[in-house]
C-alpha cells in the first residue's frame, strides 16, 4: 500500500483534531448550534421515525433528540472519545454506537433515515458525490435524509486563502489542526444534490445555519 496522498493526510488530521477536543468540543460551539432552536424545531417537524442512522454523531448532540422520534438510532463516529461522550450523555437502550470512518465505513443494513449534524461541511468536495452514494446505500427505499450545518469560517481559520475548504482550527492549548469546512450555500446545495439524484430542500435559518430534507428524486 503507497503512501496517503494530501487528501488522505487532510482527513486523518481532521479525525485527529476530533479526537483530541473531544473534551472541550462544547467550548467552540457556536451560539445556536447546542440547543439552537430554529434547527431542533426543523427536526422535531421532520420528526425522524424508525430506524436511524447518524452519521458523524460526535459526543451525541443530536442522538437524544433523534430517540425522541427514532425507534433506534445506530451512532457513528471516528472518534472513540466522541462516543464515549456520546453513550454517557444519551444512556438509552435503543442506540447502537459504532466506531468507524465515514470515508470506508460499508453500511450493514438499511434504515428509514439517515441524518447527520454538522459534517457534510467536513466532506471534501472531492468526496461529495461517494458521500452521497452511501448515504444512498444506507437508506431504505422511501427513507429520507435531514441534516443540519453551517458555513462558518474565521479569517483566522483561512490559512488557504477564502477559495480553499481547508482551514486550521486550534484546540484550547493552541495546537493547531488542519480540518475541511466547504461553505455551502443552500442554492447550490440544492442543485449539486439534484444532480446526483436528489430532491432536497435545503433552508437557511436567520442565523449562519442552515439544514436540508428530502429523500431521493
Amino acid at each position: 500500500m503507497g503512501a496517503p496522498n494530501a487528501g488522505e493526510r487532510l482527513l486523518a488530521e481532521q479525525i485527529a483534531y476530533y479526537r483530541a477536543c473531544a473534551p472541550e468540543y462544547f467550548d467552540g460551539a457556536l451560539p445556536g448550534a447546542v440547543g439552537g432552536g430554529e434547527l431542533e424545531a426543523a427536526l422535531a417537524a421532520f420528526r425522524p421515525a424508525g430506524d436511524v442512522l447518524e452519521l458523524a454523531c460526535g459526543p451525541g448532540t443530536w442522538t437524544a433528540q433523534l430517540l425522541d422520534h427514532a425507534a433506534s438510532v445506530t451512532a457513528l463516529d471516528a472518534s472513540p472519545e466522541m462516543l464515549a461522550i456520546a453513550s454517557a450523555r444519551v444512556g438509552r437502550r435503543n442506540v447502537r454506537f459504532v466506531e468507524a470512518d465515514v470515508f470506508s465505513w460499508v453500511p450493514d443494513r438499511r434504515y428509514d433515515v439517515v441524518f447527520f449534524g454538522f459534517w457534510l461541511s467536513h466532506v471534501p468536495l472531492e468526496r461529495f458525490d461517494s458521500f452521497w452514494s452511501l448515504v444512498a446505500d444506507a437508506l431504505a427505499p422511501a427513507g429520507r435524509v435531514f441534516f443540519a450545518d453551517d458555513g462558518y469560517r474565521t479569517r483566522d481559520e483561512l490559512i488557504e486563502g477564502a477559495s480553499s475548504s481547508t482551514i486550521r482550527r486550534r484546540l484550547n492549548d493552541g495546537t493547531p489542526h488542519r480540518i475541511v469546512k466547504v461553505p455551502h450555500e443552500p442554492r447550490e446545495l440544492e442543485r449539486r444534490l439534484a444532480r446526483l439524484g436528489w430532491r432536497i430542500s435545503v433552508t437557511q435559518t436567520s442565523g449562519p445555519f442552515y439544514w436540508g430534507a428530502g429523500g431521493r428524486a
